[in-house]
Protein backbone atom coordinates (compact mmCIF):
# COMPACT_ATOMS: atom_id res chain seq x y z
CA UNK A 1 0.00 0.00 0.00
CA UNK A 2 1.22 3.46 -0.69
CA UNK A 3 1.10 5.25 2.38
CA UNK A 4 2.12 8.44 0.00
CA UNK A 5 -0.98 8.75 -1.80
CA UNK A 6 -3.06 8.69 1.50
CA UNK A 7 -0.87 11.87 2.42
CA UNK A 8 -1.37 13.24 -0.53
CA UNK A 9 -5.33 13.18 -0.44
CA UNK A 10 -4.91 14.46 3.11
CA UNK A 11 -2.92 17.56 2.08
CA UNK A 12 -4.86 17.98 -0.88
CA UNK A 13 -7.91 18.04 1.04
CA UNK A 14 -6.98 20.59 3.23
CA UNK A 15 -5.50 22.89 0.84
CA UNK A 16 -9.09 22.53 -0.47
CA UNK A 17 -10.21 23.46 2.75
CA UNK A 18 -8.06 26.30 3.50
CA UNK A 19 -9.10 27.82 0.38
CA UNK A 20 -12.76 28.23 1.27
CA UNK A 21 -11.90 31.04 3.88
CA UNK A 22 -12.50 33.71 0.81
CA UNK A 23 -15.98 31.73 0.40
CA UNK A 24 -17.06 32.28 3.99
CA UNK A 25 -19.16 35.67 3.48
CA UNK A 26 -21.42 33.80 1.07
CA UNK A 27 -21.39 30.53 2.60
CA UNK A 28 -23.02 32.48 5.80
CA UNK A 29 -25.08 34.70 3.46
CA UNK A 30 -26.59 31.43 2.07
CA UNK A 31 -27.10 30.17 5.55
CA UNK A 32 -28.79 33.23 6.35
CA UNK A 33 -30.89 33.40 3.18
CA UNK A 34 -32.18 29.56 4.06
CA UNK A 35 -32.60 30.53 7.56
CA UNK A 36 -35.11 33.34 6.21
CA UNK A 37 -36.87 30.71 3.55
CA UNK A 38 -37.85 28.26 6.44
CA UNK A 39 -38.86 31.18 8.71
CA UNK A 40 -41.35 32.54 6.11
CA UNK A 41 -43.09 29.19 5.43
CA UNK A 42 -41.24 29.00 2.04
CA UNK A 43 -39.65 25.61 1.09
CA UNK A 44 -36.13 24.99 -0.28
CA UNK A 45 -35.36 23.01 -3.50
CA UNK A 46 -32.37 20.84 -4.10
CA UNK A 47 -30.80 19.29 -6.95
CA UNK A 48 -27.55 18.04 -8.50
CA UNK A 49 -25.74 15.15 -10.78
CA UNK A 50 -23.98 12.19 -9.42
CA UNK A 51 -22.82 12.64 -6.17
CA UNK A 52 -24.04 16.15 -6.56
CA UNK A 53 -27.63 14.23 -6.44
CA UNK A 54 -26.71 12.55 -3.51
CA UNK A 55 -25.73 15.70 -1.52
CA UNK A 56 -29.12 17.34 -2.42
CA UNK A 57 -31.00 14.27 -1.05
CA UNK A 58 -28.98 13.87 2.08
CA UNK A 59 -29.33 17.84 2.71
CA UNK A 60 -33.25 17.31 1.84
CA UNK A 61 -33.25 14.28 4.74
CA UNK A 62 -31.38 16.43 7.29
CA UNK A 63 -33.90 19.20 7.23
CA UNK A 64 -36.94 17.34 6.84
CA UNK A 65 -35.73 14.49 9.46
CA UNK A 66 -33.00 16.28 11.67
CA UNK A 67 -29.25 16.77 11.64
CA UNK A 68 -28.41 16.73 15.38
CA UNK A 69 -30.99 18.56 17.30
CA UNK A 70 -34.58 17.81 17.67
CA UNK A 71 -37.59 20.03 16.34
CA UNK A 72 -39.93 20.87 13.96
CA UNK A 73 -39.54 19.12 10.39
CA UNK A 74 -38.48 21.99 7.70
CA UNK A 75 -39.60 21.66 3.83
CA UNK A 76 -37.12 20.14 1.82
CA UNK A 77 -37.03 18.34 -1.58
CA UNK A 78 -34.70 16.97 -3.51
CA UNK A 79 -35.54 17.02 -7.07
CA UNK A 80 -33.25 13.83 -7.45
CA UNK A 81 -35.68 10.79 -5.99
CA UNK A 82 -38.54 10.86 -8.08
CA UNK A 83 -37.23 8.03 -10.84
CA UNK A 84 -40.65 8.11 -12.54
CA UNK A 85 -40.43 12.04 -13.13
CA UNK A 86 -36.90 11.47 -13.82
CA UNK A 87 -36.96 9.19 -16.41
CA UNK A 88 -40.42 10.81 -18.27
CA UNK A 89 -39.11 14.07 -18.23
CA UNK A 90 -36.07 13.10 -19.52
CA UNK A 91 -37.35 10.91 -22.47
CA UNK A 92 -40.32 13.78 -23.32
CA UNK A 93 -38.62 16.50 -22.84
CA UNK A 94 -34.75 15.43 -22.60
CA UNK A 95 -31.91 15.30 -19.92
CA UNK A 96 -31.73 19.33 -19.84
CA UNK A 97 -34.88 19.89 -18.46
CA UNK A 98 -35.31 16.98 -15.60
CA UNK A 99 -35.24 19.54 -13.06
CA UNK A 100 -36.57 23.20 -14.43
CA UNK A 101 -39.77 21.04 -15.55
CA UNK A 102 -39.85 19.44 -11.61
CA UNK A 103 -39.64 23.53 -10.64
CA UNK A 104 -42.17 24.66 -13.17
CA UNK A 105 -44.33 22.55 -11.86
CA UNK A 106 -43.36 22.46 -7.21
CA UNK A 107 -41.89 25.33 -6.74
CA UNK A 108 -43.72 28.53 -5.61
CA UNK A 109 -42.46 31.91 -5.38
CA UNK A 110 -40.03 32.54 -2.47
CA UNK A 111 -38.73 29.18 -2.04
CA UNK A 112 -35.18 28.80 -2.39
CA UNK A 113 -33.25 26.57 -4.80
CA UNK A 114 -29.91 24.63 -4.12
CA UNK A 115 -28.14 24.21 -7.67
CA UNK A 116 -25.05 21.93 -6.66
CA UNK A 117 -22.63 21.72 -9.78
CA UNK A 118 -19.00 20.57 -9.17
CA UNK A 119 -18.44 21.99 -12.30
CA UNK A 120 -20.37 24.89 -12.58
CA UNK A 121 -21.80 24.03 -15.88
CA UNK A 122 -24.14 21.70 -15.58
CA UNK A 123 -26.77 22.12 -18.38
CA UNK A 124 -29.59 20.80 -16.55
CA UNK A 125 -28.45 22.09 -13.35
CA UNK A 126 -28.64 25.60 -15.62
CA UNK A 127 -31.97 25.01 -16.51
CA UNK A 128 -33.07 25.07 -13.28
CA UNK A 129 -31.48 27.80 -12.19
CA UNK A 130 -32.89 29.87 -15.11
CA UNK A 131 -36.42 28.22 -14.23
CA UNK A 132 -36.42 29.48 -10.51
CA UNK A 133 -34.70 32.75 -11.74
CA UNK A 134 -38.18 33.30 -13.80
CA UNK A 135 -40.71 32.38 -11.47
CA UNK A 136 -39.36 34.25 -8.32
CA UNK A 137 -37.72 31.48 -6.53
CA UNK A 138 -34.38 32.30 -4.93
CA UNK A 139 -31.15 30.59 -6.05
CA UNK A 140 -28.19 29.52 -4.27
CA UNK A 141 -25.35 27.63 -6.22
CA UNK A 142 -23.24 25.37 -4.94
CA UNK A 143 -20.54 25.13 -7.21
CA UNK A 144 -17.12 24.12 -7.93
CA UNK A 145 -13.72 25.15 -9.97
CA UNK A 146 -14.56 28.67 -10.78
CA UNK A 147 -18.10 28.93 -10.80
CA UNK A 148 -18.95 27.87 -14.31
CA UNK A 149 -21.56 29.74 -16.44
CA UNK A 150 -24.19 29.06 -13.42
CA UNK A 151 -21.91 31.66 -11.06
CA UNK A 152 -23.32 34.67 -12.91
CA UNK A 153 -27.12 33.46 -12.82
CA UNK A 154 -27.15 32.12 -9.37
CA UNK A 155 -28.19 35.34 -6.41
CA UNK A 156 -25.60 33.42 -4.19
CA UNK A 157 -22.79 31.36 -5.69
CA UNK A 158 -20.84 29.79 -3.12
CA UNK A 159 -17.89 28.60 -5.11
CA UNK A 160 -15.25 25.93 -3.85
CA UNK A 161 -11.80 27.07 -6.02
CA UNK A 162 -10.76 23.31 -6.43
CA UNK A 163 -9.98 21.46 -9.29
CA UNK A 164 -10.54 17.88 -8.49
CA UNK A 165 -14.10 16.63 -8.05
CA UNK A 166 -13.65 14.64 -5.55
CA UNK A 167 -12.39 17.61 -3.19
CA UNK A 168 -15.15 20.08 -4.18
CA UNK A 169 -17.83 17.03 -2.95
CA UNK A 170 -16.02 17.27 0.28
CA UNK A 171 -16.26 20.91 0.23
CA UNK A 172 -19.62 21.07 -0.35
CA UNK A 173 -20.93 18.17 2.17
CA UNK A 174 -19.37 19.97 4.72
CA UNK A 175 -20.91 23.14 3.67
CA UNK A 176 -24.43 21.47 3.71
CA UNK A 177 -23.73 20.36 7.45
CA UNK A 178 -22.65 23.38 8.28
CA UNK A 179 -25.91 25.04 6.76
CA UNK A 180 -28.11 22.29 8.28
CA UNK A 181 -26.67 23.33 11.53
CA UNK A 182 -26.92 26.96 11.10
CA UNK A 183 -30.44 26.21 10.45
CA UNK A 184 -31.18 24.41 13.08
CA UNK A 185 -29.52 27.18 15.74
CA UNK A 186 -31.01 30.35 14.07
CA UNK A 187 -34.75 29.38 12.86
CA UNK A 188 -36.97 30.51 15.52
CA UNK A 189 -40.62 30.19 14.08
CA UNK A 190 -40.95 27.53 10.93
CA UNK A 191 -43.86 28.67 8.78
CA UNK A 192 -44.53 31.70 10.44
Amino acid sequence: MDTQLFFDQIFEHIDCFQALKQEAPNILRAAMELTATIESGKKIIICGNGGSAADAQHFAAELVGRFEKERASYPALALTTDSSALTAIGNDYGFDRVFSRQIEGLGRKGDMLIAISTSGNSPNIHEAVLKAVSMGIQTIGLLGRDGGSIKAEVGCPVIVPHSRTARIQEAHSFILHFWACFIEEAVKNPGS
